[in-house]
Order: C-alpha cells, then structure tokens, then sequence
C-alpha cells in the first residue's frame, strides 16, 4: 500500500559538514544531516572510484544549480515532445539507464512476464523497459510533477480531452 507522503524538503546547496556520502557501487549517496530532506542518488559510473566526497558534492551542489535554472526556464517554455518515428529515449552507458529526450512521453503499460510477482512494464517506442529501469528514468526529473493520462495506445499521439470532475459512481472516468 502506498505511504502517504509527508513532503520532504528538497535537496539544497550544501557543505560537507550539512551531508553524509556514501557509495555503493557506481553510485554516490548524499544524505543530508538535517531531516526530511530528500537523499539523492548520483549514478557515476567506474570514475567513482577516484572520487572524494568533496567531488561528489561538488558534482550534487552543480546539480541542484542546473535543476534550479532549467526550472526557471522551464516555466515559460512549451513543453517538448519528441516527433512520431524519433526516440524518446535514451541509453546512457556511463550511468546504466534510459533518460527521457523531451518533456512528454508516449508510454503503453504491459505486464513483465519474466517477474515472478506481477510488475508492470513500461514500452516507450519499441523499448520495453522494467519497472525498475522505468523508475530510474523517472528519478531524472525528480522533484518535479507529471500528469498522468490513460488513452488507447493508438491514441497515444493525441492530446486526449480533459474534464475536471468527480468520477461518475461507475467507476474512474470512461475507462
């Protein structure tokens, strides 16, 4: 059952003395002293290995000043959203995961049939990915918001009409 959430604070510019760093395995861990702030998750890859906490939050502090000033930009700015025939996605090798190319993104939700538990799975143009990996995709743009809406999946490029109301006693919505 999903925890409701007691809104942590966002991560912020910190010294060394305002966090503690762990790692584990390509990925640096940055959890800050004070409580309820969120923890951040760096995926750095092998160079980890030679790099000091003072490093690593160097590259966290540069990260929550480019996530504030894409912010900034953000709100005057149309939304993304990659052409029909183009991917949405894509790989980076140095930190083993998908990242979205645009704002918006075309999904269809399946079930991983290789999980022994039922799971969903995400298909972002032909690429299937695993829960796991979508979530890790999603932590790209974390602290941010989404609006989630569920369309046919050869609807997908539409942008679907929206009424704000109560959903009848039947049910959510039409679906």
């Amino acid at each position: 059952m999903a925890k409701k959430s007691d809104h942590p604070k966002s991560p912020y510019l910190a010294s060394l003395d305002e966090v503690r760093i762990t790692r584990d395995g390509k990925t640096a861990i940055v959890e800050y002293v004070e409580e309820n702030i969120v923890s951040t998750h760096h995926t750095i890859g092998p160079k980890i290995r030679d790099m000091s906490d003072e490093d690593i939050l160097d590259l966290h502090n540069q990260s929550i000043r480019v996530r504030g000033e894409a912010a900034a930009e953000y709100r005057n700015k149309p939304l993304v959203e990659i052409p029909l025939g183009n991917s949405q996605v894509e790989y980076h090798r140095d930190a083993d995961q998908w990242v979205p190319r645009g704002d918006v993104l075309r999904c269809i939700v399946e079930e991983d049939t290789e999980e022994d538990c039922r799971l969903p799975a995400i298909v972002i143009d032909d690429q299937e990915l695993t829960w796991e990996e979508f979530g890790r995709l999603m932590l790209i743009r974390a602290g941010w918001g989404m609006r989630i809406a569920f369309v046919e999946k050869d609807e997908l490029h539409r942008m679907p009409k929206i009424e704000v109301r109560e959903p009848d006693e039947k049910g959510a919505g039409n679906g």
